[in-house]
């Protein structure tokens, strides 16, 4: 291969590689701040602690569900002009995390959902007798017992995200899926298609081997 070709190919999959990094980190920050509230406010309502609301249960586990149902790319579509309203433009990697993000949320406030449902009933009744408050109950109790399983769903949900980039580029957002078509689709440029590919797998072999480590060390403490 020349070595100018090589050169512009390793520019193009570093610029993708970062957009979409940067995709990922806002899609799953907001899924953490935004999605773990989500799932205790569906356990805490369904399950008879001290705020069963099945009204607002309901309404919250029918938004999930919709959202989740959504096939990403036409989820990409039908908040463009959420996304255009908002940041005032539909192209780019920021524009791409807006309907990044939603998905994201629904499918870890369900992940976080169940994951607190795994926590021994024992446990938290005997914090209820002891007279804990809603708070040391959702804080020292759930989250602190369920984290090795919210980390777990937070590894499950960073990698569905690398997917989720992916087509991110059907509509503009850069990343991988905008080179991969750029180049693998446009251009016939079946090389660049097959190291983006491999780039990939690494790239989530390596999320998920991280993510079972530390969801093993919090689940020895």
């Amino acid at each position: 291969m020349d070595s100018v070709y090589i050169l512009e190919i390793v520019a193009d999959l570093t610029k993708a590689f970062g957009e979409t990094f940067y995709m990922i980190a806002i899609s799953l920050t907001l899924s953490v701040l935004i999605g773990v509230p989500l799932g205790l406010l569906l356990y805490v309502t369904d399950n008879g602690l001290f705020a069963k609301n099945r009204f607002v249960n309901i309404l919250s586990g029918l938004a999930v569900n919709v959202t989740r149902s959504t096939p990403f790319v036409i989820l990409l579509v039908l908040v463009l002009p959420l996304t255009q309203r908002l940041l005032g433009t539909t192209i780019g990697p920021i524009a791409a995390s807006v309907p990044l993000s939603i998905a994201a949320i629904a499918f870890y406030a369900r992940l976080v959902q169940s994951s607190l449902l795994e926590v021994d009933k024992g446990v938290i009744e005997a914090a209820i007798s002891m007279g804990a408050s809603p708070r040391m109950i959702i804080v020292d109790v759930l989250l602190s017992e369920g984290l090795p399983g919210l980390l777990r769903g937070l590894t499950i949900t960073a990698v569905s995200l690398i997917g989720y980039s992916a087509m991110a580029g059907i509509v503009g957002g850069g990343g991988v899926g905008d080179l991969a078509i750029r180049f693998g689709y446009y251009r016939y440029q079946t090389d660049v298609m097959v190291i983006t590919v491999v780039v990939l797998v690494i790239l989530v072999q390596v999320v998920q081997t991280f993510g079972d480590l530390f969801a093993r060390k919090f689940d020895r403490l």
